[in-house]
């Protein structure tokens, strides 16, 4: 195997994310895709992924940023490895060089959400040894 994890900074290699990325979050469209990543790299995002032979098999996208309860920390914003590669182990090495590179960034955690609906990722999360510490909560506003 050819595995190699880099982060995604040339325009192609972030488009060649999508593929992956969207099989978690659905609602994106390929035609904005760029751009809003160009837009979050804006306020600390970045995008790694694992390829083999050439091909995306895993994509995180994280920040490493600093708050009051955590100090410095570095949050995943998504982490998802492609249906057709999954129990191989490429999601598991894509959160050890997340969790690397937090230590690096001299981060206190590395931390994420994870919908209460998605029972085989909190599997995963449990054996890299994460734990649940909080309740998530939102509200959706109407933006007229």
């Amino acid at each position: 195997m050819s595995e190699i994890i880099k982060q995604a900074k040339a325009d192609g290699e972030i488009e060649m994310c999508f593929d992956v990325i969207v099989e978690l979050r659905p609602h994106l469209k390929r035609e904005t895709f760029l751009s809003t990543v160009r837009e979050m790299e804006q306020q600390g995002f970045s995008l790694a992924y694992l390829e083999d032979n050439e091909k995306v098999l895993a994509v995180a996208g994280y920040r490493v940023s600093v708050n009051l309860i955590l100090g410095k920390h570095l949050y995943i914003d998504d982490l998802v490895t492609s249906q057709k590669a999954r129990s191989k182990g490429y999601g598991e090495k894509l959160y050890s060089w997340l969790k690397e590179l937090a230590r690096q960034e001299a981060c206190n955690y590395i931390h994420l959400d994870s919908g209460t609906q998605r029972g085989e990722a909190h599997r995963f999360y449990f054996r890299q040894g994460l734990v649940i510490s909080a309740f998530h909560f939102w509200e959706a506003l109407k933006n007229d």
